[in-house]
């Protein structure tokens, strides 16, 4: 069966972690024939959005073809409503039997409707990675962008799709009131994490080979958080601090990511603390690693892929305690706080570093179902 995956929502970034990443690798693996159709927004090495400028046509690292596509002219009106040079021509090539559209937010979704149309037989699948927390943030992007263009987008394409995908709870719910979709046309889709990484990881050198690199004992207490550090997380400065007024030795915290130039010289502050050390930017196939080697994993910001990749994992986890949110509770796993200050940070990190019986339970419940967010057992079942 052929399977395009059209990206030009939002961005396509080859060498990352994130679904539009790992549906196309796991639908290749599972048999199908697999294409990427995908827009010049990426990211660079130090995970900052830029454009890319490399061949138009290549296969990426999981030897999948993937078509670039430059915006129409004049660039400055079509990059913002999503018109794209030579996609119809591209569609048409790839000869879909299947079309997994990540993201209704583009205009040209009206040439994936006029294809559906014409080829009856073609099955046509719809994510969505908008919610309230990272879309709709004023009155012209409730009202406008999303109320009136992407509705039109989402309702223009409905008639053809066999599924809306919500990639979380509360993106479900964005679909229905947002856009206008009925229950019974959206389901939740979880994001994972890459089978093939985490069996790598659970490897019992990945654990002692990150805690030697750092100096952490194997009885040391570390905890793994990471991602990008700016005005949608920011608790991270929070969550350093809370370990940086524990006074205890056998209390670690390793950080990866970037901190953005407004929050740098705090950050860099909290880094000369000899109990907390910085990653620095790391390959998301490298931060697999880092989970393993980790006695709970902290998420204190908004939710980023991350935190699917630690639960997939089997491990402990702090969470943010964010409405529509808890679909990583697999029944005990996690840890949510409301309060997400440095003194409930801390208070947090004392209760289960020092109660062992909770946090075995918690690793069991982890384990137990880590495969819920396996990215193969989801490429599966988001075709049916």
């Amino acid at each position: 069966m052929k399977i395009v995956h059209i990206c030009l929502a939002c961005f396509f970034s080859d060498g990352y972690s994130y679904q539009e990443n790992m549906l196309p690798k796991f639908h290749k693996a599972l048999g199908h024939d697999v294409e990427v159709i995908a827009s010049l927004v990426t990211f660079d090495q130090n995970g900052k959005q830029t454009l890319y400028s490399g061949p138009m046509q290549y296969r990426n690292e999981y030897d999948i073809p993937v078509t670039r596509l430059n915006y129409r002219q004049p660039s400055q009106v079509f990059s913002r409503f999503r018109r794209f040079k030579g996609f119809r021509d591209a569609l048409a090539r790839s000869a879909p039997d299947v079309i997994f559209v990540h993201g209704c937010q583009f205009m040209d979704i009206d040439v994936v409707a006029d294809y559906a149309k014409r080829h009856s037989h073609v099955q046509v699948y719809v994510d969505n990675h908008a919610d309230f927390s990272n879309s709709a943030q004023n009155w012209v992007s409730r009202r406008i962008l999303h109320g009136v263009f992407w509705r039109l987008c989402a309702r223009r394409i409905a008639p053809f799709t066999r599924k809306f995908y919500g990639v979380l709870p509360a993106r479900v719910d964005y679909l229905r009131a947002v856009y206008g979709l009925l229950p019974g046309q959206c389901e939740l889709l979880v994001m994972g994490a890459d089978d093939d990484l985490v069996a790598r990881a659970k490897k019992p050198d990945a654990r002692v080979r990150i805690r030697e690199r750092y100096h952490i004992a194997p009885d040391d207490f570390l905890i793994v958080t990471g991602g990008k550090i700016n005005r949608y997380r920011p608790e991270v400065l929070d969550l350093m601090a809370a370990v940086e007024s524990i006074e205890r030795s056998s209390v670690r915290l390793l950080v990866f990511g970037k901190a953005s130039e407004e929050y740098q010289e705090r950050f860099e502050a909290l880094c000369r603390n000899d109990r907390i050390d910085y990653v620095g930017w790391l390959p998301s196939a490298e931060t697999y690693a880092y989970f393993a080697a980790a006695d709970l994993v902290v998420f204190p910001g908004l939710h980023s892929v991350m935190w699917e990749q630690a639960v997939a994992q089997g491990k402990p986890c702090l969470f943010r305690d964010l409405e529509g949110f808890h679909h990583v509770d697999m029944g005990g796993n996690a840890m949510f706080l409301r309060d997400v200050s440095a003194e409930r940070l801390r208070a947090a990190i004392l209760q289960l570093s020092d109660d062992p019986t909770r946090l075995a339970a918690m690793r069991r419940a982890a384990e137990a179902a880590s495969g819920f967010f396996s990215y193969r057992e989801i490429a599966e079942r988001c075709l049916q």
